[in-house]
């Protein structure tokens, strides 16, 4: 064998190598700086407001400070018609006529309101998050889990839990 069709085998091997790496790199490096998604695009909860400002107020205005926001950050708007959002105790707001476009959120308020593309209301009179700890659960039209988040206290301390491969 040659010195030159050793060079030219070597440089294949290397190449094949070199494809080989750029693949397996692809998707992480296609993630961004967003390392932690299991999945390319979906809709999952982004974020939730349970903290209770003044404890014996439950005025309207009190109550929709309340919320939880659900993120589709897939370029497709996706039907929630029929979805819960619901807390450990079993109250459970159902999505009716949403329809939540790509890259947006949808914030679903506790109180009473007038739903709008950005915000929908549960028309709820009393609090639904405990501020200790709760977890709001979202689940698809087939009651198929998508997300949840958990926050509060247990016995190792301070917790906040997501399920459905998003981590803040």
């Amino acid at each position: 064998m040659s010195v030159s069709s050793s060079v030219r085998r070597m440089t294949a091997v290397a190449a094949v190598a070199a494809a080989t790496v750029g693949a397996v790199a692809l998707p992480a490096a296609a993630a961004g700086d967003q390392p932690w998604r299991t999945h390319p695009a979906g809709v999952y909860i982004s974020g939730v407001q349970h903290a209770w400002q003044f404890r014996g107020d439950h005025s309207n205005r009190s109550l929709n400070k309340q919320w939880v926001d659900v993120t589709n950050d897939s370029r497709r708007a996706r039907n929630l018609d029929h979805w819960t959002l619901s807390d450990r105790d079993g109250h459970t707001y159902t999505f009716h006529h949403v329809w939540l476009a790509g890259r947006a959120t949808v914030r679903v308020h506790t109180g009473v309101g007038w739903d709008t593309r950005t915000d929908v209301y549960q028309d709820r009179r009393t609090r639904v998050w405990d501020v200790n700890a709760d977890t709001a659960t979202l689940r698809n039209d087939r009651g198929r889990l998508v997300d949840a988040v958990t926050w509060g206290r247990s016995h190792r301390g301070a917790v906040e839990y997501h399920v459905g491969g998003h981590r803040r």
